[in-house]
Protein backbone atom coordinates (compact mmCIF):
# COMPACT_ATOMS: atom_id res chain seq x y z
CA UNK A 1 0.00 0.00 0.00
CA UNK A 2 1.36 3.26 -0.66
CA UNK A 3 1.23 4.60 2.61
CA UNK A 4 1.85 8.44 1.46
CA UNK A 5 -1.21 7.93 -0.32
CA UNK A 6 -2.94 7.34 3.34
CA UNK A 7 -4.87 10.55 4.31
CA UNK A 8 -5.88 9.74 8.53
CA UNK A 9 -9.81 11.04 9.35
CA UNK A 10 -9.82 14.26 10.61
CA UNK A 11 -9.51 15.08 14.44
CA UNK A 12 -7.58 15.27 17.32
CA UNK A 13 -4.26 12.66 16.36
CA UNK A 14 -4.61 12.79 12.59
CA UNK A 15 -1.66 14.46 12.13
CA UNK A 16 0.48 12.40 14.67
CA UNK A 17 -1.31 9.37 13.09
CA UNK A 18 0.22 10.39 9.53
CA UNK A 19 3.43 10.68 11.06
CA UNK A 20 3.21 7.50 12.75
CA UNK A 21 2.94 5.96 8.25
CA UNK A 22 5.87 7.97 7.49
CA UNK A 23 8.99 6.06 7.11
CA UNK A 24 12.63 5.47 5.60
CA UNK A 25 10.79 3.38 3.30
CA UNK A 26 7.67 4.72 2.56
CA UNK A 27 7.55 6.00 -1.41
CA UNK A 28 7.59 9.72 -2.03
CA UNK A 29 7.08 11.68 -5.22
CA UNK A 30 9.93 13.94 -5.66
CA UNK A 31 9.28 16.29 -8.35
CA UNK A 32 8.70 14.33 -11.26
CA UNK A 33 10.56 11.20 -10.20
CA UNK A 34 8.60 8.66 -7.60
CA UNK A 35 11.19 7.44 -5.24
CA UNK A 36 10.82 3.24 -3.64
CA UNK A 37 12.39 4.91 -0.28
CA UNK A 38 13.35 8.34 1.30
CA UNK A 39 17.22 6.57 1.84
CA UNK A 40 19.46 9.13 -0.56
CA UNK A 41 22.74 7.94 -1.42
CA UNK A 42 24.93 12.13 -0.67
CA UNK A 43 27.13 13.41 -3.07
CA UNK A 44 30.92 11.94 -2.17
CA UNK A 45 34.08 13.00 -3.31
CA UNK A 46 36.34 9.86 -3.90
CA UNK A 47 38.69 11.41 -6.52
CA UNK A 48 38.71 8.15 -9.26
CA UNK A 49 37.99 10.05 -12.04
CA UNK A 50 40.23 8.46 -15.33
CA UNK A 51 42.34 11.25 -17.40
CA UNK A 52 40.41 13.99 -18.53
CA UNK A 53 38.60 14.00 -15.71
CA UNK A 54 36.38 10.95 -17.15
CA UNK A 55 34.16 8.70 -15.41
CA UNK A 56 35.45 5.04 -15.54
CA UNK A 57 34.09 1.40 -15.74
CA UNK A 58 35.00 1.45 -11.73
CA UNK A 59 33.03 4.51 -11.11
CA UNK A 60 30.15 2.82 -13.28
CA UNK A 61 30.31 -0.70 -10.88
CA UNK A 62 30.05 1.54 -7.41
CA UNK A 63 27.23 3.57 -8.30
CA UNK A 64 25.81 0.58 -9.27
CA UNK A 65 25.99 -1.40 -6.65
CA UNK A 66 24.15 1.44 -4.55
CA UNK A 67 21.05 1.72 -6.96
CA UNK A 68 19.06 0.59 -3.93
CA UNK A 69 18.80 4.18 -2.68
CA UNK A 70 15.76 5.99 -3.32
CA UNK A 71 18.02 8.68 -5.12
CA UNK A 72 21.70 8.96 -5.60
CA UNK A 73 23.35 12.19 -6.12
CA UNK A 74 26.39 11.63 -8.14
CA UNK A 75 30.12 13.29 -6.28
CA UNK A 76 30.26 16.59 -7.02
CA UNK A 77 31.01 17.31 -10.61
CA UNK A 78 33.06 20.19 -11.86
CA UNK A 79 31.27 22.64 -14.41
CA UNK A 80 34.55 23.66 -16.08
CA UNK A 81 38.21 23.53 -15.73
CA UNK A 82 37.97 26.54 -13.99
CA UNK A 83 35.58 25.11 -11.52
CA UNK A 84 38.51 22.13 -10.18
CA UNK A 85 40.01 21.77 -6.85
CA UNK A 86 40.61 18.64 -6.46
CA UNK A 87 42.99 15.75 -8.08
CA UNK A 88 41.23 13.54 -10.20
CA UNK A 89 37.31 14.51 -9.30
CA UNK A 90 35.28 14.35 -12.73
CA UNK A 91 33.96 16.75 -14.69
CA UNK A 92 30.60 17.56 -16.80
CA UNK A 93 32.17 20.16 -19.60
CA UNK A 94 33.38 17.34 -22.47
CA UNK A 95 32.07 15.27 -24.77
CA UNK A 96 34.36 12.60 -23.04
CA UNK A 97 32.99 13.21 -19.13
CA UNK A 98 29.52 13.58 -20.32
CA UNK A 99 30.20 9.80 -22.19
CA UNK A 100 31.36 8.57 -19.48
CA UNK A 101 28.79 9.66 -17.14
CA UNK A 102 26.13 8.05 -19.37
CA UNK A 103 28.11 4.75 -18.59
CA UNK A 104 27.31 5.67 -14.89
CA UNK A 105 23.33 6.48 -15.89
CA UNK A 106 23.35 3.20 -17.72
CA UNK A 107 24.48 0.36 -15.25
CA UNK A 108 22.22 2.76 -12.46
CA UNK A 109 18.93 2.79 -14.71
CA UNK A 110 19.46 -1.18 -15.08
CA UNK A 111 19.52 -1.99 -11.64
CA UNK A 112 16.17 0.55 -11.46
CA UNK A 113 18.05 3.09 -9.80
CA UNK A 114 17.51 6.81 -10.34
CA UNK A 115 20.44 9.19 -10.11
CA UNK A 116 20.92 13.08 -9.94
CA UNK A 117 24.27 14.81 -11.08
CA UNK A 118 25.69 17.48 -8.17
CA UNK A 119 26.44 20.73 -10.56
CA UNK A 120 29.74 21.66 -8.99
CA UNK A 121 32.20 24.93 -9.03
CA UNK A 122 35.08 25.47 -6.08
CA UNK A 123 35.37 29.14 -6.15
CA UNK A 124 38.12 30.17 -4.49
CA UNK A 125 38.63 26.35 -2.88
CA UNK A 126 41.56 25.61 -5.45
CA UNK A 127 45.24 26.59 -6.06
CA UNK A 128 47.11 27.98 -9.34
CA UNK A 129 48.45 24.17 -9.70
CA UNK A 130 44.94 23.25 -10.70
CA UNK A 131 43.81 26.10 -12.85
CA UNK A 132 44.22 26.87 -16.34
CA UNK A 133 47.36 28.21 -17.47
CA UNK A 134 48.30 28.27 -13.74
CA UNK A 135 45.74 31.63 -13.18
CA UNK A 136 44.51 32.41 -10.05
CA UNK A 137 41.25 30.53 -8.86
CA UNK A 138 38.20 33.25 -8.97
CA UNK A 139 35.81 33.87 -6.31
CA UNK A 140 33.34 36.73 -5.13
CA UNK A 141 36.09 38.68 -3.63
CA UNK A 142 39.94 38.71 -3.30
CA UNK A 143 40.00 36.82 0.34
CA UNK A 144 42.28 34.35 0.92
CA UNK A 145 40.77 31.50 2.77
CA UNK A 146 42.42 30.00 5.65
CA UNK A 147 43.99 26.67 4.73
CA UNK A 148 45.59 24.43 2.13
CA UNK A 149 44.26 23.10 -1.18
CA UNK A 150 44.82 19.53 -2.33
CA UNK A 151 47.12 19.46 -4.92
CA UNK A 152 48.64 17.00 -7.20
CA UNK A 153 51.85 17.67 -5.33
CA UNK A 154 50.19 17.66 -2.23
CA UNK A 155 48.46 20.09 -0.11
CA UNK A 156 49.55 23.86 -0.34
CA UNK A 157 48.44 26.81 1.38
CA UNK A 158 45.71 28.66 -0.48
CA UNK A 159 46.18 31.63 -2.24
CA UNK A 160 44.03 35.38 -2.18
CA UNK A 161 41.84 34.53 -5.49
CA UNK A 162 40.92 36.96 -8.11
CA UNK A 163 37.55 38.61 -7.46
CA UNK A 164 35.79 37.74 -10.37
CA UNK A 165 33.97 41.02 -12.55
CA UNK A 166 30.55 41.51 -12.91
CA UNK A 167 30.38 41.29 -16.49
CA UNK A 168 31.76 37.48 -16.06
CA UNK A 169 29.48 36.13 -13.80
CA UNK A 170 27.66 35.78 -17.61
CA UNK A 171 30.37 33.38 -18.09
CA UNK A 172 29.92 31.41 -15.42
CA UNK A 173 26.29 31.12 -15.83
CA UNK A 174 26.84 29.66 -19.08
CA UNK A 175 29.03 27.16 -17.95
CA UNK A 176 26.40 25.75 -15.92
CA UNK A 177 23.60 25.43 -18.11
CA UNK A 178 25.73 23.96 -20.71
CA UNK A 179 26.75 21.22 -17.53
CA UNK A 180 23.36 20.87 -17.41
CA UNK A 181 22.55 19.79 -20.88
CA UNK A 182 25.53 17.74 -20.76
CA UNK A 183 23.92 16.08 -17.37
CA UNK A 184 20.68 15.47 -19.75
CA UNK A 185 22.89 13.89 -22.52
CA UNK A 186 24.60 11.86 -19.88
CA UNK A 187 21.03 10.08 -18.88
CA UNK A 188 20.86 11.85 -15.63
CA UNK A 189 17.34 12.11 -14.08
CA UNK A 190 18.27 15.37 -12.72
CA UNK A 191 20.64 17.69 -11.32
CA UNK A 192 21.97 18.86 -7.99
CA UNK A 193 23.18 22.48 -7.81
CA UNK A 194 25.84 22.78 -5.15
CA UNK A 195 25.68 25.78 -3.06
CA UNK A 196 26.98 24.62 -0.06
CA UNK A 197 30.32 23.65 2.05
CA UNK A 198 32.45 26.94 1.17
CA UNK A 199 32.18 26.20 -2.96
CA UNK A 200 31.77 29.55 -5.13
CA UNK A 201 27.62 29.67 -4.87
CA UNK A 202 28.31 29.65 -0.84
CA UNK A 203 30.79 31.82 -0.76
CA UNK A 204 28.60 34.37 -3.11
CA UNK A 205 25.75 33.78 -0.32
CA UNK A 206 27.41 34.64 2.73
CA UNK A 207 29.02 37.83 3.87
CA UNK A 208 32.37 36.29 5.39
CA UNK A 209 33.36 35.48 1.91
CA UNK A 210 31.04 38.20 -0.02
CA UNK A 211 32.51 41.75 0.02
CA UNK A 212 31.32 42.91 -3.10
CA UNK A 213 30.23 46.54 -3.36
CA UNK A 214 28.04 45.80 -6.60
CA UNK A 215 24.59 44.07 -7.61
CA UNK A 216 25.75 40.83 -6.17
CA UNK A 217 27.00 42.02 -2.93
CA UNK A 218 25.87 44.10 0.49
CA UNK A 219 22.68 42.97 1.29
CA UNK A 220 21.00 40.11 1.56
CA UNK A 221 19.08 40.40 -1.60
CA UNK A 222 22.32 41.03 -3.19
CA UNK A 223 24.01 38.29 -2.17
CA UNK A 224 21.14 35.48 -2.97
CA UNK A 225 21.14 36.99 -6.57
CA UNK A 226 23.96 34.98 -8.32
CA UNK A 227 23.11 31.73 -6.76
CA UNK A 228 19.53 32.11 -7.74
CA UNK A 229 20.35 33.39 -11.16
CA UNK A 230 21.99 29.78 -11.34
CA UNK A 231 19.53 27.93 -10.45
CA UNK A 232 17.06 30.03 -13.21
CA UNK A 233 19.85 28.78 -15.97
CA UNK A 234 19.63 25.40 -14.66
CA UNK A 235 15.85 25.48 -15.15
CA UNK A 236 16.40 26.72 -18.54
CA UNK A 237 17.26 23.12 -19.28
CA UNK A 238 15.55 20.95 -16.96
CA UNK A 239 11.99 21.53 -15.45
CA UNK A 240 11.80 22.41 -11.99
CA UNK A 241 10.83 18.90 -10.94
CA UNK A 242 14.39 17.35 -11.41
CA UNK A 243 16.09 19.98 -9.89
CA UNK A 244 17.75 20.00 -6.43
CA UNK A 245 19.75 22.36 -4.27
CA UNK A 246 22.31 21.51 -1.61
CA UNK A 247 23.14 24.23 1.38
CA UNK A 248 25.09 24.37 4.26
CA UNK A 249 23.31 27.12 6.65
CA UNK A 250 25.53 25.87 9.55
CA UNK A 251 29.00 24.91 7.87
CA UNK A 252 32.32 26.09 8.86
CA UNK A 253 34.45 24.08 6.01
CA UNK A 254 36.88 26.30 3.92
CA UNK A 255 36.77 28.49 6.20
CA UNK A 256 33.16 29.79 5.74
CA UNK A 257 31.19 32.59 8.25
CA UNK A 258 28.20 34.54 8.16
CA UNK A 259 27.13 37.35 10.34
CA UNK A 260 23.34 36.15 10.50
CA UNK A 261 23.01 32.78 8.73
CA UNK A 262 19.85 32.53 10.27
CA UNK A 263 17.99 35.42 8.38
CA UNK A 264 20.70 34.55 5.02
CA UNK A 265 19.84 31.05 4.85
CA UNK A 266 16.03 31.64 5.92
CA UNK A 267 16.12 34.32 2.91
CA UNK A 268 17.67 32.10 0.73
CA UNK A 269 15.08 29.10 1.26
CA UNK A 270 12.48 31.53 1.23
CA UNK A 271 13.20 32.90 -2.04
CA UNK A 272 13.40 29.27 -3.49
CA UNK A 273 10.13 28.50 -2.56
CA UNK A 274 8.92 30.53 -5.71
CA UNK A 275 10.97 27.81 -8.04
CA UNK A 276 8.85 24.75 -7.37
CA UNK A 277 12.50 22.26 -6.94
CA UNK A 278 12.68 18.86 -6.55
CA UNK A 279 13.85 19.47 -2.86
CA UNK A 280 16.19 21.44 -1.01
CA UNK A 281 19.10 19.19 0.34
CA UNK A 282 20.07 21.08 4.05
CA UNK A 283 23.05 19.94 5.77
CA UNK A 284 22.84 20.06 9.21
CA UNK A 285 25.71 21.01 11.54
CA UNK A 286 28.11 18.25 12.26
CA UNK A 287 30.39 18.25 15.29
CA UNK A 288 33.27 20.01 13.36
CA UNK A 289 31.34 23.19 12.52
CA UNK A 290 29.88 23.40 16.48
CA UNK A 291 33.56 23.33 17.01
CA UNK A 292 34.81 25.82 14.88
CA UNK A 293 31.82 28.20 15.51
CA UNK A 294 29.08 27.31 13.39
CA UNK A 295 25.72 28.60 14.60
CA UNK A 296 23.41 25.40 14.87
CA UNK A 297 20.19 25.56 13.03
CA UNK A 298 18.07 22.73 13.02
CA UNK A 299 16.46 21.26 9.72
CA UNK A 300 13.03 22.22 11.44
CA UNK A 301 13.95 25.63 11.53
CA UNK A 302 13.56 25.57 7.13
CA UNK A 303 10.72 23.47 7.82
CA UNK A 304 8.69 26.15 8.62
CA UNK A 305 10.13 28.45 5.83
CA UNK A 306 9.50 25.95 2.65
CA UNK A 307 6.59 23.35 2.20
CA UNK A 308 8.46 21.71 -0.47
CA UNK A 309 10.18 18.36 -0.11
CA UNK A 310 13.46 19.16 2.24
CA UNK A 311 16.02 16.65 2.53
CA UNK A 312 18.69 16.88 5.25
CA UNK A 313 22.15 15.39 5.52
CA UNK A 314 24.06 15.32 9.19
CA UNK A 315 25.73 12.44 10.27
CA UNK A 316 22.55 9.94 10.70
CA UNK A 317 21.85 7.09 11.60
CA UNK A 318 19.00 4.74 11.17
CA UNK A 319 16.67 5.49 14.05
CA UNK A 320 17.80 9.29 13.54
CA UNK A 321 16.98 9.28 10.62
CA UNK A 322 13.39 7.70 11.27
CA UNK A 323 13.05 9.78 13.50
CA UNK A 324 13.48 13.12 11.73
CA UNK A 325 11.21 11.60 8.76
CA UNK A 326 8.14 10.32 11.28
CA UNK A 327 8.72 14.46 13.11
CA UNK A 328 7.71 16.03 9.21
CA UNK A 329 10.55 18.24 9.96
CA UNK A 330 12.38 16.41 6.31
CA UNK A 331 11.03 13.94 3.94
CA UNK A 332 14.61 12.50 2.94
CA UNK A 333 18.03 11.31 4.24
CA UNK A 334 20.85 11.26 2.65
CA UNK A 335 23.94 9.21 3.79
CA UNK A 336 27.38 10.06 3.07
CA UNK A 337 29.71 7.89 4.75
CA UNK A 338 27.50 4.82 5.60
CA UNK A 339 26.52 4.21 2.01
CA UNK A 340 30.29 4.61 1.31
CA UNK A 341 30.82 1.34 3.17
CA UNK A 342 27.42 -0.46 2.72
CA UNK A 343 26.76 -0.53 -0.63
CA UNK A 344 23.01 -2.37 0.25
CA UNK A 345 22.26 0.19 3.25
CA UNK A 346 18.63 0.64 2.97
CA UNK A 347 18.49 -3.38 3.57
CA UNK A 348 20.55 -3.09 6.47
CA UNK A 349 18.41 -0.49 7.83
CA UNK A 350 15.41 -2.32 7.16
CA UNK A 351 16.69 -5.43 8.80
CA UNK A 352 18.43 -3.15 11.81
CA UNK A 353 21.68 -5.43 10.53
CA UNK A 354 25.35 -4.27 11.39
CA UNK A 355 27.14 -2.10 9.32
CA UNK A 356 30.59 -1.94 7.47
CA UNK A 357 32.85 0.29 8.84
CA UNK A 358 33.96 2.85 6.73
CA UNK A 359 38.29 2.52 6.17
CA UNK A 360 39.23 6.25 5.81
CA UNK A 361 42.49 5.50 4.32
CA UNK A 362 40.38 4.78 1.12
CA UNK A 363 38.07 7.57 1.37
CA UNK A 364 40.13 9.69 -1.47
CA UNK A 365 41.63 8.22 -4.31
CA UNK A 366 43.09 4.81 -5.74
CA UNK A 367 41.42 1.98 -6.96
CA UNK A 368 38.24 -0.69 -6.17
CA UNK A 369 40.21 -1.41 -2.56
CA UNK A 370 37.63 1.13 -0.11
CA UNK A 371 35.11 1.69 -3.16
CA UNK A 372 33.79 -1.55 -4.74
CA UNK A 373 35.00 -3.96 -2.56
CA UNK A 374 32.65 -3.60 0.79
CA UNK A 375 30.13 -7.08 1.13
CA UNK A 376 26.62 -6.93 0.87
CA UNK A 377 24.77 -8.20 3.75
CA UNK A 378 23.90 -11.90 1.83
CA UNK A 379 27.39 -11.48 0.85
CA UNK A 380 28.35 -11.83 4.98
CA UNK A 381 26.07 -14.14 6.19
CA UNK A 382 24.16 -15.78 2.72
CA UNK A 383 20.17 -15.50 1.77
CA UNK A 384 17.54 -15.47 4.52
Amino acid sequence: MDHDAIRPSQGPGAATKRRRLLSLFSPLTVGELRLHNRIVMAPLTRNRAGPGFVPQDLNAEYYRQRACAGLIISEATQISPEGLGYPDTPGIYSAEQTAGWRRVTDAVHAEGGQMFLQLWHVGRISHPSMQPEGQLPVAPSAMKPAGQAATYEGPQDFVTPRALRTDELARLRDQYRLAAENAQAAGFDGVEIHSANGYLLDQFLRDGSNRRTDAYGGSIENRLRFPLEVVESVLEVWPPGRVGIRLSPSGTMNDMRDSDPHATFGAMVGALARYGLAYVHIMEALEADTRHGGTEIPVGYFRALYRGVVMVNGEYDGPKAQEVVASGDADLVSFGRLFLANPDLPERLRKGAPLNVPDPQSFYGGGARGYTDYPTLVQQVGPR
